[in-house]
């Protein structure tokens, strides 16, 4: 009888969520060695710099600059006591004053840095599927009229909470997408396969175009430019009128509105 091996797909998915873990405590101004020293005074409790070396296998010197660190950020408090130990602030405490932090930060930047410059002129090429996930969002939570995005279903459903926003807030939203994507109040336009081409145009000013998701190059082209912006409108009409002549429809038909599904 043979024996199959097998993968201890358990270690993998919690090696990969600590790995997230540490990403993301990143992302809240902690070094990589910070975030991992963190992690674990959650898991063990109050802990000293010798307790945290020899636990993490950093170095004495390294664990207590460290610790002296996330003192200074807000992620531990020093308890004083025969020895000096270290406890963990709560993440939803430690994550909350940092982003309450960088709101007003934010704010203050927003009134006192030079204004934005004007993005009408030229090309912008975006890289990267978290720059490129990034502007789409920025463009539909600050979309003031209407929003036509074309592209499959997955991508939609990567960004459906932003196309929910737009609808609750009254603004057109037409949609072009390879499968049946249910949604009140929005227009859906079904088509051949997308694959992971994207095109996005907001309140007929800007435009970003390209390649999104896995398995693509994840590079697109943003721009404000009014040429570029009518060329890319005519294509998307273009695309719209083609898909209601093989659906039989007559081009002077109106445009109908998804009423079904929860949305």
């Amino acid at each position: 009888m043979y024996s199959v091996p097998v993968k201890n797909y358990y270690g993998e998915e919690q090696r990969m969520d600590e790995s997230r873990e540490i990403e993301y405590l990143m992302h809240f101004g902690l070094s990589r060695q910070e975030a991992l020293i963190y992690r674990k005074l959650l898991e063990g409790g109050k802990k000293t710099g010798y307790e945290i070396a020899r636990d993490t296998g950093i170095s004495s010197s390294n664990a207590y600059a460290s610790l002296a660190a996330m003192v200074e950020k807000g992620s531990a408090y020093l308890v004083e006591g025969d020895a000096k130990r270290y406890i963990p602030i709560v993440p939803q405490e430690f994550c909350g004053n940092r982003i309450r932090r960088l709101e007003k930060e934010l704010e203050w930047l927003q009134q006192n840095l030079p204004s934005e410059s004007v993005e009408e002129d030229g090309y912008i090429t975006v890289e990267g599927k978290k720059n490129i996930a990034d502007k789409i969002h920025h463009l539909l939570t600050g979309a003031e009229e209407r929003v036509y995005f074309s592209c499959s279903k997955g991508c939609l459903e990567e960004f459906k909470e932003e196309l929910l926003q737009l609808v609750r807030r009254g603004k057109k939203v037409v949609l072009i997408t390879d499968e049946s994507f249910p949604m009140k109040e929005v227009i859906v336009y079904v088509t051949r396969k997308k694959e992971q081409q994207i095109g996005l145009i907001v309140d007929s000013r800007y435009v970003l175009s390209g390649e999104y998701g896995m398995g693509s190059m994840n590079t697109c082209v943003y721009s404000g430019q009014r040429n570029f912006v009518t060329v890319f409108k005519n294509a998307l009409a273009n695309e719209i009128e083609l898909i209601k002549i093989r659906k039989g429809e007559k081009k002077d038909e109106q445009e109908t509105i998804c009423y079904k599904g929860t949305g």
